[in-house]
């Protein structure tokens, strides 16, 4: 490996968040690897000097370096940030865990819980590697685009270790990225799960022609909602009322760069989530977190209506307009 490419910072998935995080480092002065599971894809990625199927006109500076095994990314670093989806989490981290010096540093930009266990991505982490290894989260209001553009964002850094988080930060923050650092990684990681499901009831709502004060409605109680299972979850209220609780909410449910607000506008609209998902071509979280929540709420006995109508839209054919009319129906409350 040339001595340009050694201590970098090896970025795992090469999507479009993936990507615009390798980008930003790059930004930062760091060598960024970036590695995705597709060889063919990653090659493409070399020769193109840009990622045209996620983020196609933002060329790659030269310190951007695709590359197609694991074990090349791995190479002479001790510093990873993984964004692959939720499902290829574990095995990702399976794969690497051979490959880790131990004094390495792993922070993951993935939101959302690991399908079928319903665990958060710090337990899979734990799980899968032990507690040889600095562990921390990336999550906040942050579009890929927008990241990969230069545009001004906000994140939050959570992690067990001020030392860590603090670590992390320095990779991403530069003057038009602020960043954050919390200890609260229980509830960081719970708000950008649960954010995705409320964003697919916004755009249901949005989808279905209801306007702007149901949206309103709608991302309000979805905070008090989210709230709600967090802190029974072990997070902390201040963390849902910051960037990666109502920050990320907000931006999710409101802009149609939002994948899983793009879901729920379809379904409004009478599309199949089958078509749909296969029209997206990406991971849209929210889909297999909102089968997860229902699952948790329902064993927790913790009120989560907007979550469980969503539900009963993606796996039990509920009509669109029947679950907001069942939100409707509810009796009336003190707020």
């Amino acid at each position: 490996m040339s001595s340009a490419k050694k201590n970098a910072i090896a970025v795992l998935g090469a999507g479009s968040w993936g990507t615009a995080l390798a980008l930003l480092l790059t930004r930062n002065g760091h060598a960024a690897l970036l590695w995705g599971n597709d060889p063919a894809g990653q090659a493409r990625l070399e020769q193109e000097r840009e990622n045209r199927a996620y983020l196609p006109g933002i060329p790659f500076p030269e310190k951007l370096h695709p590359v197609e095994l694991l074990t090349d990314a791995a190479k002479d670093t001790s510093r990873f940030l993984i964004a692959v989806p939720s499902h290829a989490f574990r095995a990702t981290l399976k794969a690497l865990q051979p490959l880790l010096p131990e004094q390495a540093i792993l922070a993951w930009a993935t939101k959302g819980l690991e399908p079928g266990s319903g665990k958060l991505l710090s337990q899979v982490a734990v799980e899968a590697l032990g507690n040889r290894h600095s562990l921390a989260v990336v999550s906040g209001p942050t579009f890929a685009r927008e990241v990969a553009l230069n545009l001004p964002s906000a994140l939050t850094v959570a992690s067990e270790s001020e030392a860590t988080s603090e670590a992390v930060a320095s990779w991403l923050r530069n003057d038009r990225v602020r960043v954050y650092t919390s200890r609260d990684v229980a509830g960081v990681q719970w708000g950008g799960a649960i954010k995705n499901v409320m964003a697919i009831a916004a755009g249901i709502s949005d989808g279905l022609g209801f306007g702007s004060n149901a949206r309103a409605a709608l991302i309000t109680r979805g905070l008090a909602e989210l709230t709600r299972l967090g802190i029974a979850m072990g997070g902390q209220k201040e963390t849902f009322m910051g960037l990666a609780g109502a920050g990320d909410l907000i931006l999710t449910c409101t802009d149609n760069a939002s994948r899983n607000r793009r879901v729920g506008l379809a379904l409004g609209q009478g599309k199949k989530l089958p078509d749909i998902l296969s029209e997206l071509g990406q991971e849209a979280e929210g889909v297999a977190t909102a089968r997860e929540l229902y699952q948790l709420a329902k064993r927790l006995n913790v009120e989560m209506p907007i979550t469980t109508q969503v539900y009963r839209v993606l796996y039990e054919n509920l009509s669109p307009q029947n679950a907001v009319e069942a939100l409707l129906k509810r009796e009336p409350r003190q707020e």
